[in-house]
């Protein structure tokens, strides 16, 4: 017991107390778990000393991890209280990231709900892991249990579906019992149906967890704001290797995969999108890389999407000429017309001002004649997050207010193209952190053709 100790307190979190449930569990799979749970555990590993020597040579401040998850779970324990909720049940594999700073085949679990985790309002938290893998949460020191999940979609539970919908519940119930006594109102991000209804069933009120927690993420704390900038760093030296690699002749999907290769080598984790178009396939908008050649003198537009280090998105989009020569004069005017978007939105960025004012104050070149992006701004932080700002005609349909506050981080989103088909179009975005007086610019990558 006492090597799984000392394992399990290693890296970020030395000498801190692992709590004794997950001791338990991780001892119990044996002594190769309790490696896996410490020393030989991906986060605590982090980004590995190269990359920490070429953040920390670039002026970049690391996270401190152990301040982070106490932050994050302080924030959720204040967004339970203002919504009057005694807990909340996570599905949603962001959320649980969030909330335990765990991670178990991110992008396999949004579909296939196979761990989940509860954040009690008594500082309660428990990881439900997938098959034999207690020991990924095991280096958190925040999380106090990890059980067993139950998979509860039909791929995984077939025509027993219901039987483990009612045993998660039971659980469940058992856990709110515990933490919570009786007639507790309970926070649920999201989960299948019967699910929701055995809990109804149980006597339990039901919150929107997903408000809970987009709440309590939007406001960022110094580690997480740190953590973002050393992914920025990671996700625009790719960026710069990029553009040194591309020439005509290669196909767009070739140009992607640098994109992926650059972020997984720099301690990223996946990228959520494929949107890259060259040619005229940048008119309109949101295709996907394909097999096209890249010709001389294309321009070649993408959206970076990307959840790079520390698990901190990176959502940044450029546009550039391919090969030599110079811009035509229609590329060069659409370029124009979305750096001006770019600029003269990122202004209006400042604590204290309303979503309403940025969706009617902002500015974009005459929607009659150019396509524009689907939104102005949009919130981000382990991804696309809370708020999006749309454009005024969609406000009736789709808006909401709210207020701008230090500690948000939204992008500024640009895309120009003709809507009547004719030359290429522009996408450009960059990542700005809300200060206590405005904002700065988190992503610095130079916006030129």
């Amino acid at each position: 017991m006492d090597r799984i100790t000392e394992i399990s307190r290693s890296g970020c979190n030395k000498g801190v107390p692992v709590p004794r449930k997950i001791l338990d569990s991780i001892q119990a799979l044996g002594p190769h778990f309790a490696r896996a749970a410490g020393d030989g555990h991906h986060i605590e590993m982090g980004p590995g000393p190269g990359l920490e020597v070429e953040w920390q040579a670039a002026g970049l401040e690391l996270p401190d991890i152990g301040a982070m998850r106490r932050y994050r779970l302080d924030r959720i324990l204040d967004q339970l209280d203002q919504h009057g909720c005694d807990g909340v049940i996570l599905l949603d594999p962001m959320n649980i990231r969030y909330a335990t700073d765990s991670t178990n085949m991110q992008i396999w679990v949004m579909h296939n709900p196979s761990r989940y985790a509860w954040v009690g309002a008594d500082g309660s938290v428990i990881a439900w892991e997938f098959y034999e893998c207690d020991f990924l949460s095991g280096h958190n020191p925040m999380v106090d249990e990890v059980r067993p999940a139950i998979g509860l979609n039909y791929f995984l539970a077939g025509p027993r579906h219901d039987e483990k919908a009612r045993r998660w519940a039971d659980e469940m119930v058992g856990v709110i019992t515990e933490h919570c006594g009786p007639g507790a109102r309970i926070a649920v991000d999201q989960c299948p149906h019967l699910c929701y209804r055995y809990l109804e069933e149980a006597g339990i009120t039901i919150g929107s967890g997903q408000e809970v927690m987009e709440l309590a993420r939007a406001i960022k704390g110094p580690d997480e704001i740190r953590a973002m900038r050393c992914a920025v760093h990671a996700c625009q030296s790719t960026m710069a290797e990029m553009r040194e690699a591309i020439e005509p002749g290669m196909t767009e999907r070739e140009v992607w995969a640098m994109l992926h290769s650059g972020n997984i080598r720099r301690a990223g984790e996946w990228i959520e999108t494929q949107i890259l178009a060259s040619g005229p396939r940048t008119n309109p908008w949101m295709q996907e890389a394909s097999s096209r050649i890249i010709e001389p003198g294309d321009l070649l537009a993408y959206d970076t999407d990307l959840v790079g280090a520390y698990g901190m998105m990176v959502d940044v989009s450029r546009t550039w000429r391919v090969g030599d020569g110079t811009p035509t004069p229609l590329q060069q005017s659409v370029f124009d017309l979305a750096v001006e978007q770019m600029h003269r939105n990122s202004e209006l960025l400042a604590p204290g001002r309303s979503f309403r004012e940025l969706t009617f104050k902002a500015w974009s070149p005459p929607l009659g004649e150019y396509r524009h992006y689907c939104v102005l701004f949009h919130g981000v932080g382990q991804c696309d997050e809370y708020p999006e700002i749309v454009f005024p005609e969609h406000w009736d349909a789709t808006g909401f207010d709210g207020e701008l506050r230090p500690g948000m981080v939204l992008t500024t989103e640009a895309y120009v193209g003709r809507r009547d088909g004719v030359g290429e179009g522009v996408k450009l975005e960059d990542q700005f952190l809300i200060t206590e007086t405005g904002c700065e610019g988190l992503s610095t990558y130079p916006l030129d053709l």
